[in-house]
């Protein structure tokens, strides 16, 4: 499916769309300033972002099998490179939000597009190397408010001119990508659609995941938003905690990478059970503020796997996997942007010290939805050969 310059520009697109989506924030005080808006008028531009990558997913999955990956993933990086573009020649605020959604469209189709792809396309293989894939989205969502940081930001057109331009250039790159799929993954390894008899546990289990991937990514954005509120709280001083928050993308970052070598020897279902666990442990370690920086980077290294091991055991497990694919990642975003708002609800209910609970109890989901999943998709043992007349 993939040429070794293929895979590395694959990488470098996940670098890009980790970036895009991390650029908005630090941007926020320029926006503020140029186009006179209040906090909440600001923060819509992520939110277009979003809108339009869920609809990119949503859009990619549909006409995927009517046109070769090759044209799709060369249509997403130019809207991406579009919308960037336009983004920063924006003349007023709604212009601006129709390129972040444009950007988003791009954004939405590369994620889904090349996460499937790597699902399928690296046989055995195919679990590290999306957790490879996905680790250089964690370096891009890094990478992008450290250059906001040091160009300032008033020079967010710069930056996000020259990501439309980067965007831009790995449509080059793509005569190294499989322009059809291997045999058998139109529906995924799980085969063909189910019988009418087995509908029912194929809604299931489908459930379970998009429960999972919400409920995860949910945790991923409130550790992110929340942390430095909490440990403010807590008496953790402001730099202490913004450094703490970077330790947390960075230590998620690595947990990737980390996990590559284990994911060629263990299952994708302990894998991600593990993960749950180990979230579980270090969110309810957060609630004692001595271990809290520590027990947040621990969530993070935790969390990292869950996301990239999940794609192929949905693959193998759930028919018309392809389908389902999209609307686990559909949902991942939708959790994403819905984390916010309901666990600003939670913690105003609560309070800010009520955090780490609040988080616990989601990766206490996960690791249910996580459990579940490994019990009902066990395969299951062999009879026990039958007894020879010599052996009674």
């Amino acid at each position: 499916m993939f040429t070794p310059a293929a895979v590395a520009a694959s990488c470098a697109g996940f670098v890009l769309i980790g970036a895009l989506q991390s650029l908005y924030g630090p941007a926020i005080p320029a926006l503020r300033e140029e186009f006179g808006l209040s906090p909440s008028a600001a923060g819509l531009g992520l939110s277009a972002h979003f809108i339009g990558g869920v609809t990119g997913v949503l859009v990619f999955n549909r006409v995927h099998g009517r046109a070769g990956n090759r044209l799709l993933l060369g249509a997403s990086y130019a809207l991406m490179a579009l919308g960037s573009a336009a983004f920063a020649f924006a003349p007023a605020w709604p212009a601006a939000l129709v390129a972040a959604l444009v950007a988003g469209l791009g954004f939405g189709g590369i994620d889904y597009g090349l996460n499937q792809l790597f699902a399928v396309g690296f046989g055995r293989r195919s679990t590290a190397m999306l957790n490879v894939l996905n680790a250089h989205f964690g370096i891009g969502a890094v990478a992008g408010p450290a250059l906001i940081g040091l160009l300032g930001p008033d020079r967010y057109p710069v930056v996000f001119l020259a990501f439309a331009a980067l965007a831009a250039s790995l449509v080059l790159f793509l005569k190294g990508v499989g322009d059809k799929d291997p045999a058998g993954a139109a529906t995924g390894p799980g085969g063909p659609p189910p019988a009418p008899g087995r509908a029912g546990r194929a809604v299931l289990l489908l459930g379970a995941f998009v429960l999972l991937y919400v409920v995860h990514v949910g945790v991923e954005a409130g550790v992110g938003g929340w942390e430095p509120t909490h440990l403010e709280a807590v008496g953790y001083g402001t730099a202490t905690a913004a450094s703490a928050t970077s330790v947390y993308w960075l230590m998620l970052t690595a947990g990737r990478f980390l996990v590559v070598p284990l994911a060629v020897r263990w299952s994708e279902p302990l894998i991600v059970a593990v993960s749950c666990a180990g979230m579980t442990v270090c969110a309810a370690a957060a609630a004692l503020p001595g271990l809290a920086p520590y027990a947040y980077a621990g969530v993070g290294l935790f969390i990292a796997p869950v996301f990239p091991t999940a794609l192929p055991w949905l693959g193998r497990t759930v028919p018309t996997a392809r389908r389902a694919a999209a609307y686990v990642i559909a949902a991942s975003m939708v959790g994403g942007v819905a984390a916010g708002p309901a666990l600003g609800r939670a913690i105003e209910l609560s309070g800010v010290r009520a955090v780490p609970v609040v988080l616990c109890g989601m990766t206490a989901l996960c690791l249910l939805a996580a459990l579940w999943l490994a019990r009902a998709t066990r395969p299951p043992r062999p009879d026990p050969p039958l007894a020879r007349a010599s052996d009674i």
